[in-house]
């Protein structure tokens, strides 16, 4: 009978300096040559035909260092690093994290792509438009939403559209003051709470005994003063909630609208929709469940839907088409005005576009499918590990990711699912121990997508089952881990204290250098 085994693996180590200690004064990584005198005098010097405060009044603090060295340094750093193309990275948490193809980066890539200008005139954009528009139809017929804005940065800044769309549908007819509480569940994701920024008072509802949002709360919760509600569904436990038509009804019965929170949409498509749920908005990470890189927070899309009476609100512009080209609406009586600069980051909307085009709507919903079928089996597999546990699962599938337990391992041993975190490292392995909400004690979350083999995932399994079998039989070789990676342990000390943060190199050096 064949038996996995994970593999060797040692990690490289660099005693690798930033690159500010590497500077050298005078070293050069490329000597840009002068203006020829005839480009001076036809265009001028290029510098002094800008406004006096906006010259720097001296050059920039940059790293002095020759191009061979900059190199050598950053393959070094990357050296050091475990990503989606070097090892089984189950998941970011709650962030789905899957293999994005590569010919979509070379799409992206193209100088077609990387040397469009956003203040171009749109007679010379009418490829991009009509890919964001294309982009909109398909997200509608996904969600069963009628328009759809791909300019919010992410799933927080979605949230926050959908906040102030909300809150201007209720200053519209003239309840803005009154409806101040915004409803959410304790397992929905904390930005969420970003409706916060919007002045709204957060009400939070928590599980219920088989972990789902408690209905009866929310019953007591709801009022006048309600203006919506924000839920993740399924939420980040990876538990389906199937009372989700009657959390819409009773915010509609209040007056509220609700908005949902899609960003947990890879086990779900083409199996359901906002619509059939009632939902009056709901967003989508095209850097997420539709396969561009997550970004890290930074370069991302969450893309807006919403229903035909909430059109009108949306950011502007939304891209609009007369049959014959592709135009900027700017025509949104009631918009919110803009969420981020020009149209959203379109290189995530273009690697979006091209895996939604080569998998069809067949192949969205088949994705869907093995994104399930592989995270249950996982279930299955981390059930039979001693000392992990997955709670509320019991004789119930998940959907796309489960949130699970070293409870009872930590209690018996000592050792804890941060160290166990660290341990996975030294087998190439990333874990990630995900604390938000610590309601699920010593909690991991484990999310594969459709993105990995039975024989990788087998793989990691049977490493995590070593670990966990290293903590009960020499619980201190995991407490000391890592000792093949690089990867070590944060003192977070520090991290509620922002008198001892430096965010920058100067920062760091008026703090701390001597």
């Amino acid at each position: 009978m064949k038996t996995t085994k994970f593999r060797k693996f040692h990690q490289a180590k660099w005693d690798e300096p930033i690159i500010f200690e590497l500077s050298k004064e005078g070293e050069r990584g490329l000597l840009i040559p002068e203006a020829e005198k005839e480009i001076e005098e036809s265009i001028g010097d290029g510098i002094s035909v800008l406004p006096e405060n906006m010259i720097r009044k001296e050059a920039p603090r940059l790293p002095e260092i020759s191009q061979m060295r900059v190199l050598k340094h950053y393959l070094r750093l990357s050296q050091q690093c475990l990503g989606a193309d070097l090892n089984v990275d189950i998941g970011q948490g709650t962030c789905t994290m899957k293999y994005s193809p590569k010919i979509n980066e070379v799409l992206s890539r193209s100088s077609k792509v990387t040397g469009l200008h956003p203040l171009q005139d749109e007679s010379t954009v009418q490829g991009a438009l009509e890919i964001i528009y294309k982009m909109d139809t398909f997200l509608r017929e996904i969600s069963g939403l009628s328009q759809f804005s791909l300019q919010p940065g992410g799933g927080s800044s979605a949230i926050f559209a959908m906040a102030s769309i909300i809150r201007a549908y209720h200053e519209a007819n003239g309840e803005a003051e009154q409806r101040d509480e915004m409803v959410t569940t304790i397992f929905s994701h904390p930005s969420n709470a970003a409706a916060a920024s919007k002045g709204y008072r957060i009400i939070t509802i928590y599980q219920d005994k088989d972990g789902l949002p408690d209905v009866e709360a929310l019953k007591k919760a709801v009022s006048k003063r309600t203006a919506g509600l924000l839920i993740t569904n399924p939420e980040d436990t990876g538990i389906f909630n199937p009372r989700i038509t009657e959390f819409t009804r009773i915010i509609h019965d209040v007056g509220g609208l609700c908005g949902y929170d899609q960003a947990n949409a890879n086990g779900i498509l083409g199996v359901i929709r906002a619509k059939e749920f009632d939902f009056d908005l709901c967003f989508f990470n095209l850097h997420k469940t539709f396969s561009s890189p997550h970004g890290c927070g930074g370069p991302a899309v969450g893309a807006l839907g919403v229903t035909e009476g909430l059109i009108n609100y949306l950011p502007v512009p939304i891209i609009g088409f007369d049959g014959e080209k592709y135009f900027l609406n700017y025509n949104l009586p009631r918009t919110i005005g803009k969420v981020r600069g020009f149209l959203g980051v379109f290189p995530v909307i273009l690697r979006a576009y091209a895996w939604i085009m080569s998998l069809g709507a067949v192949g969205l919903k088949e994705a869907a499918n093995i994104a399930v079928l592989n995270n249950n089996y996982i279930l299955n597999k981390v059930k039979q590990i001693h000392g992990a546990s997955a709670p509320y699962a019991k004789g119930r599938h998940r959907i796309e990711q489960v949130r699970y337990s070293w409870e009872k391992l930590t209690e018996e041993t000592g050792v804890s699912t941060e160290e166990i975190s660290c341990r996975m490292a030294d087998f190439g392995f990333h874990l990630w121990s995900s604390h938000h909400p610590f309601i699920v004690p010593q909690p991991f979350t484990i999310e594969p997508t459709e993105s990995y083999s039975k024989d990788e995932i087998d793989e990691y399994i049977s490493a995590l089952n070593e670990v966990a079998k290293e903590a009960y039989e020499n619980p201190e070789k995991v407490k000391n881990a890592p000792h093949n990676s690089v990867v070590h342990k944060i003192d977070n000390s520090t991290l509620d204290n922002p008198e001892k943060w430096a965010i920058t190199w100067r920062a760091y050096l008026k703090k701390y250098k001597k």
